[in-house]
């Protein structure tokens, strides 16, 4: 499985991290920004390139990090097909991927450490979608969309 992962600068540190973390354990992993530090960079950025990367790349996943993670979250969501869920422990990351067949996990730099993103990644990546109807029919209307003028 393929891992795309992006960060704003608030969320670098624990990116690269994560990134080696990721790799050490045998993921491919594409990293899609930020590379350096740029105070002030917008969050946008790299949550679009990972949605997109994710959403082309069928089976991938994505991981993205930003000081609070909502940002991140709202950004990648704005993509059809992508089904980003902020996880901030290990039981969210397990219900995101089983109940919801999430494809971006979202994590914040300001509320986590090392260690704990580590764990959360490792059962978000290793957890199945329990492909039940149900879920399934709620998973597909997410992409449902008014038009508006």
């Amino acid at each position: 499985m393929k891992i795309y992962i992006g960060a704003d600068y608030r969320g670098l540190e624990r990116k690269n991290q994560l990134r080696d973390f990721l790799l050490s354990n045998g993921y491919e992993v594409s990293d899609e920004g930020a590379y350096e530090y740029h105070e002030g960079d917008d969050f946008n950025d790299p949550a679009i390139e990972v949605a997109k990367a994710v959403r082309e790349d069928f089976g991938s996943m994505g991981i993205l990090i930003c000081d609070s993670a909502h940002g991140v979250t709202m950004q990648a969501n704005r993509f059809k097909g992508i089904r980003a869920a902020h996880c901030d422990n290990t039981e969210s990351a397990a219900l995101a991927r089983e109940h919801d067949d999430a494809n971006v996990l979202c994590l914040s730099a300001h509320f986590m450490n090392e260690d704990a993103m580590q764990e959360i990644a490792k059962v978000f990546l290793e957890t199945n979608f329990t492909n039940l109807e149900r879920r399934v029919r709620r998973i597909n209307r997410l992409d449902e969309r008014e038009d508006y003028d």
